[in-house]
């Protein structure tokens, strides 16, 4: 194996961008570090040559206008079971308030969701860590009422998931995204092609909101950054920290507290 072999793996793709190539450049130059542990024939490979860009592209953001919208195509998506309707308003609204993932919404048992006290206990999350999600009372009243209709819907069922589909079975993420879609584009959120917001764009929103709100009322956003991780499930605070550059208005928002804070400093004593 030589350096020359492994640029021209990871290059091989002409479509793939260029943080693409390093992802397949650095997965083998790691994998030649470990081999190397036995084997001191094995090359050593360049980590500079071809860096990761580390660029993420800033997330489309619902807006209130726009969340509204796509709860009222949700809720009406099937004239023949309305009951579909009801559950996917009450997924995408969970959703929103709390920004669970999309595995976190279906994987959802009854007996992860205390109606009384509207705590949610996530499990077997994207990192394996498992923790408590307390919910808003609005939110908790939306849930406690999709639990009522579904048990009068659907009497004897013996399902264990939150949410049921029409064949009274636990939804899977497959199922999930294409109902959201088909929503998101009767709310005009979702174009022909297929581009437009996503399920995750829900997740996205909550977190710029929570954020937003934060600067809004004055409060130490950096302080509070390890409280929303782990309300999220992030490992590293560097997940949550990046949304403070995610939209426009949260750079205004904070442009204009360091504006406030360079005026005390420099105000005549």
């Amino acid at each position: 194996m030589t350096q020359e072999l492994v640029v021209g793996f990871a290059s091989a793709d002409p479509s793939g961008s260029a943080d693409k190539r390093a992802r397949r450049y650095n997965v083998i130059r790691r994998f030649c570090e470990y081999l190397a542990t036995d084997d001191p024939q094995v090359p050593s490979l360049d980590p500079k040559l071809m860096p990761r860009t580390n660029s993420r592209h800033p997330s489309r953001i619902v807006t209130d206008e726009e969340l509204s919208r796509l709860l009222f195509e949700a809720r009406r998506i099937s004239q023949r079971n309305p009951m579909r309707g009801v559950t996917l308003e009450a997924m995408i609204g969970l959703a929103a308030s709390t920004g669970l993932r999309i595995g976190e919404v279906v994987r959802l048992d009854r007996s992860d969701v205390d109606l009384k006290t509207g705590i949610l206990s996530i499990r077997c999350t994207k990192f394996y860590k498992d923790r408590y999600v307390p919910t808003h009372p609005s939110t908790l009243s939306v849930m406690q009422s999709y639990a009522a209709v579904r048990d009068a819907t659907y009497p004897g069922c013996r399902e264990p998931a939150f949410f049921v589909t029409t064949s009274e079975t636990r939804f899977c993420c497959v199922t999930l995204r294409q109902s959201f879609r088909e929503a998101a584009k009767r709310a005009k959120l979702r174009g022909p092609t297929g581009k437009g917001i996503s399920f995750h764009s829900l997740r996205h929103r909550f977190a710029v909101k929570r954020l937003a709100s934060w600067y809004t009322a004055g409060i130490d956003v950096q302080a509070m950054l390890p409280a929303l991780a782990t309300y999220m499930g992030h490992v590293h605070y560097s997940y949550t920290a990046y949304y403070l550059t995610a939209t426009a208005e949260l750079m205004g928002l904070a442009a204009e507290r360091y504006n406030r804070w360079f005026d005390e400093v420099e105000a005549p004593r």
